[in-house]
């Protein structure tokens, strides 16, 4: 057992942490396996982001070719972190790993996908990638509308707008509540907390949540 990997069985997240940011301080390539591996059981959020960060101060092309496995594993935790560890990289070869990821049926992942494939997708498949998340306007609770609004809007105005209007015209009302969210989004990066908070409150005035504190 290594000095790391013992530190990362600590019960302790304070412990975990300064052992993680050690790590990206002083890269070493040996470490790779062992930080990847805690990407997909590390419960507490802070740990798992400076995972991310030391996994980001390694070459990238050894955290890609360790990533990309993760991407089919069957824990969601796993997929997401390797998605939002690709999505810091930005390397544009792990695209075609990252694409199926767009129909995942656990919305973390279906939201790190979205956020990953903005930023890797290449030039000409940005318009067909704009299509395939507008097929999700309308869908979910407030948390992931604002995800889908942002990774549209991450796209583009020119990309964007035609399909946005064509979501409109086809779509449901609550699709069409979504387009103009997202077109406010477009113009008005912004906008994102004021709208998650007006969202809220119309779901506390519908009864669609359990209390003001949940």
């Amino acid at each position: 057992m290594t000095v790391l990997t013992e530190a990362l069985a600590d019960p302790r997240s304070s412990v975990r942490l300064q052992a993680v940011m050690a790590a990206g301080t002083t890269p070493d390539t040996e470490d790779l396996d062992v930080l990847v591996a805690q990407c997909a059981t590390e419960p507490d959020f802070f740990v798992r982001d400076m995972l991310t960060w030391a996994l980001t101060r390694h070459p990238a092309d050894a955290v890609v070719a360790r990533v990309l496995p993760e991407l089919d594993r069957p824990e969601p935790q796993a997929r997401s972190q390797a998605l939002h560890t690709l999505s810091k990289i930005g390397d544009p070869e792990a695209w075609p790993a990252v694409r199926p990821l767009l129909g995942d049926r656990d919305d973390e992942v279906l939201r790190a996908a979205w956020r990953t494939a903005v930023a890797l997708v290449p030039d000409e498949e940005r318009a067909s990638l704009a299509r395939t998340l507008a097929v999700q306007l309308g869908v979910g609770d407030r948390d992931r509308r604002l995800s889908l609004s942002r990774a549209l809007a991450g796209l583009g105005e020119d990309t964007v707008a035609p399909v946005l209007a064509a979501a409109a015209d086809r779509g449901t009302d609550a699709v069409r509540e979504h387009v103009r969210e997202t077109e406010r989004l477009l113009h008005d990066p912004g906008a994102a907390s004021e709208l998650a908070l007006e969202r809220a409150r119309r779901e506390v005035a519908l009864g669609r949540t359990r209390s003001v504190k949940g």
